[in-house]
């Protein structure tokens, strides 16, 4: 018996169609068969040796169970596994590891690495059961948003260093576990607000190295409460959305180095009580605002070795401006001196903490430049200037006459060069406007005032009240009449006073002839520069001279306009062997106004008369057509033009007779015609006549 079993067991018939179970399988199916039988004393055993089954049956009474079960027992052996029983259930089978991937299924965590395996893309046989998944070092260009579906309980992704440069909208939105995301060292350009939705429990988000200039304001919104590690460093990033940034309560290090920041607002960080380590390390700040979370906590430059409460504040490497506002950080004690100012040149290049609170200085504004009084016609646009200089740069404001701060609306527009543009001037509007120039120093007022006058009236092709012609080209130089030479001479009573060596003997409306006396006294002369402001604004501009030049033609000016103009010698200095320069002179002068020419009228003048005149051309055509068809009408006797006209009522009896006696005959018709023609005699009926008979 245990030799049949053993060689049924070893040798089974299912064993040719490949139906065989296991032999663990086979051993549970034949003791419920057993037992179903309900052998009384009888027991089964079992032992594994090898490939076969070893059955032992033990008997209580003899040693040997009954003969019928015996001789049964090798038929059961072989064709229980035929018979359909229940089987123990079976756990779910894992999804296969990607290749050149190794994963971790034996205990959990369960864990894909895939590590600089060449992936094109994520794999698609992902065990959506893992919690660590790191696909770094590879080539993947996308996250769609198949590739981590499901896998909700994900706690660690890692994607660094691959090629990636589109991230589908919701690509994270199953990842509510998620933890930590890396995603440093790829090519994102841009993070929209769909992109980290779902990352409701993230903690660690890297996003270093990449090629981000823009983040959207809501791409962190799911992640604010709970993000503690924000790695934004290394890309190019010029703005932030800082209120964003200013809800995220519970971050502990904020990384923004190395980035193309210019400024940050005040009080962007006042929110962020939690914040340790802020690293604005290389970007193009130059200031930093106070703000009550620098003030409230002390400030030091090691991460290492930092107590608890201490706030870890980076900012060297950039082109700081050391005056009055950063006076506020520079009594903030340090450990080092990493940082550097780059302006203003006596402080440039000095270490940052090396440099004195009492040199942190400002300058208050100076206004340079003011429009001068102007007058405009009602209806028409002025431009009002003002220009100042300080430390830091002044910040311009314009009050209108009535009191009233002015800025951006439908009929003004202020610039941050200082320019107010009133688009269409009204006769309120004249007065003075008061020009406000203030920074950190201090503040400086300038006064311009406007003439609005009444509207100019239209000019006709045929009106006087234009300029007279001019003979030539309005650039042709003339010698200064006597009105811009009255003009030239009250500029140069209210401006610095002009050199009598350096004169502009001609000028015209867009061009001016500077000449200067020989520089012989100077040893060494190697050319001329000539400076004068612009004609948009005060900025100078300078032209250079060969030595041997006693004269200078400027070309590029504006009419109507005021100059100032100085000549200097560029030549070099015997005692130290450097370039230096030596005033020759300056003068002042006004190009001529533009004259208007005449018979020109203007556009909105022209477009009207031209409408006028082409409806009464239409309205006149209309009045000779109705004329022509009323003349017709008439010509035809009433009727319509190709109508024959009716017969006139006869009021006479004509009778048909074959006398000689004929009627006048109707006009011969213009064709002959086959017709018999029938002569009537007719004779005026009245009362006194009668029928006659026959």
């Amino acid at each position: 018996m245990r030799q049949t079993a053993r060689a049924c067991a070893a040798s089974p018939p299912c064993a040719r169609r490949g139906q065989c179970l296991h032999p663990i399988s086979l051993r549970a199916i034949l003791e419920a068969r057993l037992r179903g039988k309900a052998i009384g004393r009888e027991f089964l055993s079992d032992s594994h040796h090898g490939e076969g089954l070893e059955w032992n049956f033990v008997a209580g009474d003899g040693g040997r169970p009954p003969l019928p079960e015996m001789a049964v027992l090798p038929l059961l052996l072989c064709l229980l596994p035929l018979a359909p029983a229940s089987s123990p259930p079976q756990l779910a089978t894992p999804s296969p590891c990607p290749r050149r991937c190794r994963c971790q299924t034996q205990s959990l965590p369960l864990s894909v690495l895939c590590p600089g395996a060449g992936l094109l893309f994520v794999p698609p046989s992902l065990d959506r059961r893992a919690a660590e998944l790191r696909l770094a070092d590879n080539f993947i260009a996308a996250v769609r948003r198949r590739d981590l579906a499901n896998m909700t309980g994900l706690l660690h992704l890692s994607l660094s260093r691959n090629t990636i440069r589109h991230v589908a909208a919701g690509a994270f939105a199953d990842l509510r576990a998620l933890r930590a995301l890396h995603l440093d060292g790829n090519r994102l350009t841009s993070l929209g607000e769909g992109q980290l939705r779902g990352l409701v429990n993230l903690r660690h988000l890297i996003l270093s190295n990449n090629q981000l200039a823009a983040l959207a304001a809501g791409a962190l919104d799911d992640c604010a409460e709970t993000l503690e590690d924000l790695d934004l460093s290394y890309n190019n990033l010029e703005q932030l959305p800082w209120e964003a940034l200013g809800r995220l309560g519970n971050v502990n290090t904020l990384g923004l180095d190395h980035n193309l920041l210019a400024s940050v607002p005040a009080g962007a960080f006042s929110r962020l009580h939690k914040l340790a380590r802020l690293d604005m390390t290389s970007n193009r700040l130059t200031t930093i605002p106070p703000d009550p979370l620098f003030s409230r906590l002390p400030l030091l430059a090691k991460p290492r070795g930092s107590p608890a409460s201490a706030l870890v504040l980076a900012f060297g490497g950039n082109p700081l401006h050391c005056n009055c506002e950063l006076v506020w950080l520079r009594r903030l004690a340090r450990e080092d001196d990493l940082e550097a100012c780059a302006s203003p040149p006596a402080l440039g290049g000095r270490y940052f903490w090396a440099v004195g609170e009492e040199e942190f200085v400002c300058e208050p504004p100076v206004v340079t430049h003011r429009s001068p009084p102007l007058a405009v016609p009602a209806g028409r646009p002025a431009a009002l200037r003002c220009r100042a200089v300080g430390d830091p740069e002044p910040h311009v404001r314009w009050v209108s006459p009535q009191g009233r701060l002015l800025g951006n609306s439908s009929r003004a527009r202020a610039f941050p060069n200082g320019t107010l543009e009133l688009l269409i001037t009204e006769p309120s509007d004249g007065g003075i406007f008061t020009c406000i120039a203030a920074n950190a120093a201090g503040e400086a007022t300038a006064a311009v005032e406007l003439t609005v006058g009444p509207p100019p009236p239209p000019q006709l092709a045929n009106s006087t009240s234009c300029d007279p012609p001019r003979d030539g080209d309005p650039d042709v130089l003339t010698p200064p009449s006597a009105a811009s030479a009255s003009a030239s001479a009250k500029a140069a009573d209210t401006g610095p006073p002009t050199d009598r060596g350096v004169q502009v003997t001609e000028h015209g409306a867009t061009a001016a002839l500077v000449q200067w006396p020989d520089q012989r006294p100077i040893p060494g002369i190697r050319m001329y520069q000539i400076q004068y402001n612009s004609s948009a604004d005060d900025i100078l501009v300078y032209r250079m001279i060969s030595a041997d030049s006693r004269s200078f033609l400027l070309t590029d000016l504006a009419s109507g306009r005021t100059y100032d103009l100085c000549v200097l010698a560029v030549y070099e200095d015997s005692t130290t062997g450097l370039t230096a320069t030596r005033p020759v002179g300056c003068a002042r002068f006004s190009t001529e106004p533009t004259l208007q020419p005449c018979g020109v009228p203007h556009a909105p003048f022209l477009g009207g008369t031209m409408i006028i005149a082409l409806g009464g051309v239409i309205v006149a055509s209309v009045l000779v057509f109705i004329f022509v068809l009323l003349m017709r009408y008439k010509v035809h006797g009433g009727q319509p033009p190709g109508k024959a006209k009716a017969p006139a009522p006869v009021s006479s009896v004509c009778s048909q007779t074959n006398g000689t006696t004929q009627a006048p005959s109707a006009p011969e018709p213009s064709a002959p015609r086959a017709h018999t023609m029938v002569q009537l005699d007719c004779e005026p009926w009245g009362p006194s006549h009668e029928p006659i008979g026959p």
